[in-house]
């Protein structure tokens, strides 16, 4: 089990990295393939500052059993030299190797429950928070991103969030690898093009989580840049 649970998530973080179907392409997610992002901001950049994941249960009128969900709180700051075109997205890869989305079809009782609980009155949920970010302290954004929770035992996990950067990459199928398509000409035909953003991954593991899901502590484990 253990050794099918680690194939399950290599497997997860390979959809992850390519944000492709495996099975359309041959090509191995190597540096050779998989551009990393550049050492130093070389566009836009976004501060970004986070809390810890949580785990929530709600009664919604939509089911007649609680609910749980996962959920990040972050605070987001324009800093750079214009206003900037804020369209986040967060998604969370479990132990099993399941990617999912956040803030998909959720009940607005679910955020009025974690506003309340976090007491911050400045919180607003991601559709809110979306859109044109001024520059400024006095402009930043408080808000939160929601899964269902993907399975009762966390484990392992990781969260991407998409959009802090304005860094990207096209890159296009080529005699079973990926290379990096640069040429004006290339990027006019868009089919077949895969298209990756300068991504932060978040890593996070829970020991223990079997007999009292979602009671034991949530740990950081890394954080690193990617395109994804």
């Amino acid at each position: 089990m253990p050794q099918l649970r680690s194939r399950l998530r290599a497997i997860g973080c390979l959809f992850a990295s390519l944000a492709v179907t495996v099975a359309s392409h041959t090509a191995r997610a190597d540096d050779e393939v998989v551009p990393k992002p550049n050492p130093y901001p070389i566009s836009w950049e976004l501060d970004f500052k986070h809390g810890m994941p949580k785990r929530v249960v709600v009664d919604t009128p939509d089911s007649s059993v609680p609910q749980a969900y996962w959920y990040l709180t972050y605070h987001v700051t324009n800093h750079t030299d214009r206003e900037q075109n804020f369209l986040p997205q967060f998604d969370l890869l479990a132990d099993n190797g399941q990617v999912t989305r956040a803030d998909v079809n959720l009940p607005k009782r679910v955020f009025d429950i974690i506003q309340a609980r976090e007491h911050n009155k400045y919180l607003v949920p991601i559709t809110k928070a979306m859109g044109t970010l001024r520059i400024g302290d006095a402009e930043a954004v408080d808000s939160v991103a929601i899964w269902p929770e993907p399975e009762p035992r966390m484990g392992k996990f990781s969260i991407f969030v998409t959009g802090l950067s304005g860094e990207a990459v096209t890159l296009k199928p080529t005699d079973g690898k990926l290379v990096k398509v640069t040429n004006a000409d290339e990027l006019k035909d868009k089919a077949g093009l895969i298209f990756l953003r300068k991504t932060l991954q978040l890593n996070f593991f829970i020991r223990g989580d079997e007999v009292y899901p979602g009671e034991d502590e949530v740990n950081k484990d890394s954080e690193t840049w990617i395109m994804r």
